[in-house]
């Protein structure tokens, strides 16, 4: 008698895979396609979807299957790179708005709502600085501000390392100390004037030591902020390799809290400005400098608004070209080697 395994009808071939290792069936939903990954959803080419997806699928994995590989991803990232390199949008946006904004200066004082003496336009102004061009005021005032807040904010900036790292890795320290350094940074600077003239006397010691109460807490508190948000991960890692505590510090702490040390360096100069500006206008005399503080408090001595108004058009350009050239650049390529820039409005 016929078996009925061999007079029933076969069973199904199960469908022979793919050379690339999917079957059919996941062709046909879209859920396993090969293209169904975060690149193709990110609108990246065909071409280099392909060379990715090849070097991936292929069961060998030979030096030519890595080389494919890596020159598919260079593919999938060189049109995010291209949008990077010119961006005249950076430079057209703010002449724009500054353009924008001189005109609506110049459309109030026309309209004669203040006497000129008390709204200078714009024009007079820019006369006025002519002025002080000729007479050396303008470029001694900017060197002297200029040199005492570079000066400054370094040794703030030496200073105040060292003490955020010891008060971010030693809980008693920042327990005892972190209220105070918290304190300091709420303390407007220009409450160190008075004191500072009184120890100090009328030198540039006084303004010094109001730029360091100014910028030092800033940045201290920066720097604990981006240690809090360090992973615990990279500390075990140090850990295992063997790391001492000043390279655990210097090698593993100080790199991974770069983007909120950078955030305390930034507002720290700017407190450190701050501090610098309100000192010059307050400690006047002696062997003190003529910076733009005591510019803008000449001005005011005179009565004369076109020096008031270029003294704090030029306080305004320092702080602008500061941010532009060295903290934009540099928080910028940080973001950058990070991979946060693609998101980023900058």
């Amino acid at each position: 008698m016929p078996s009925k395994f061999l007079s029933g009808s076969a069973p199904d071939a199960a469908p022979a895979p793919s050379p690339d290792g999917f079957r059919p069936s996941d062709e046909a939903s879209g859920s396993d396609r090969p293209d169904a990954t975060p690149w193709a959803a990110s609108g990246a080419a065909p071409a280099a979807r392909e060379h990715v997806h090849a070097a991936l699928t292929r069961t060998s994995t030979g030096n030519e299957d890595l080389r494919e590989l890596e020159s598919g991803l260079d593919s999938l990232q060189s049109d995010a790179d291209r949008k990077h390199r010119v961006d005249w949008s950076r430079i057209l946006l703010p002449v724009a708005a500054l353009v924008v904004l001189v005109l609506i200066w110049q459309f109030y004082v026309s309209l004669g709502v203040k006497r000129r003496d008390l709204v200078p336009g714009p024009l007079d102004v820019v006369a006025q600085m002519g002025v002080l061009w000729s007479d050396g005021k303008f470029q001694q005032s900017i060197w002297t501000s200029l040199q005492r807040g570079v000066v400054g904010f370094l040794i703030s900036v030496a200073i105040a390392t060292p003490v955020g790292l010891l008060l971010a890795q030693v809980a008693p320290l920042r327990r005892a100390f972190g209220p105070l350094i918290s304190g300091l940074q709420v303390l407007p600077s220009v409450a160190w004037v008075p004191a500072a003239i009184i120890w100090f006397g009328l030198t540039d010691a006084t303004v010094y030591f109001v730029v360091f109460m100014g910028a030092i807490p800033s940045i201290i508190n920066g720097l604990i902020s981006g240690v809090d948000q360090i992973p615990p991960q990279y500390r075990r890692v140090g850990t295992v390799l063997g790391a001492s505590r000043l390279q655990m510090a210097l090698q593993v702490i100080l790199p991974a809290a770069l983007p909120g040390y950078l955030s305390g360096l930034k507002q720290g100069w700017a407190f450190s400005w701050r501090s610098l500006m309100a000192a010059e206008i307050i400690a006047v005399g002696g062997t003190i400098g003529f910076g733009l503080g005591s510019l803008l408090d000449q001005g005011r001595d005179l009565s004369d608004m076109t020096i008031v108004m270029a003294a704090i058009l030029l306080i305004l350009a320092v702080g602008i070209l500061i941010e532009l050239l060295v903290f934009g650049p540099i928080e910028k390529r940080l973001l950058r080697r990070r991979g946060l820039l693609a998101g980023s409005t900058r």
